[in-house]
């Protein structure tokens, strides 16, 4: 029965992994990180911990969110039976967007809030046509 139980731990062990969930926004990376390895989460994760706020650190918003449950996390959250479940948590932020309007191999147009809907519209129009002719995106600046 003792050589069962020790198995029976032994396995879990080597059978757990770390789970893993990455949200990316599309943004460009930078190195400025926010890290919360012990964030405290409750009864199986079904009370989050509370939100990070990355407004001060990132001032170009977020590009990744990742939340993982570490080895120490999982053991901790096991000997509480889930009651206490703490995640690490990191947010990586973006990095400043270069101005593309100065780069002459980038399409571009120029959208500004006082035209008229048919201005908007033909500004749209030609925004369209020079992405099917270039076959790229064409971006749209607000002047």
């Amino acid at each position: 029965m003792k050589q069962f139980a020790v198995i029976l731990v032994l396995s879990g062990l080597f059978l757990a992994g770390c789970y893993n969930a990455r949200v990316t926004t599309g943004a460009v990376p930078s190195t400025v990180t926010i890290e919360k390895p012990w964030a405290s989460g409750f009864i199986f994760g079904l009370v989050p911990p509370k939100a990070i706020d990355a407004s001060e650190t990132c001032t170009n918003g977020v590009a990744i969110v990742e939340t993982k449950l570490s080895f120490l996390n999982q053991l901790v959250s096991g000997l509480t039976f889930s009651i206490y479940t703490p995640m690490h948590i990191t947010v990586t932020c973006a990095a400043a967007s270069a101005d593309l309007s100065t780069d002459s191999d980038i399409p571009f147009v120029y959208f500004s809030p006082d035209m008229s809907m048919e201005e908007k519209q033909t500004v749209m129009t030609e925004a369209a046509q020079k992405s099917k002719m270039t076959q790229v995106p064409v971006y749209v600046f607000l002047n």
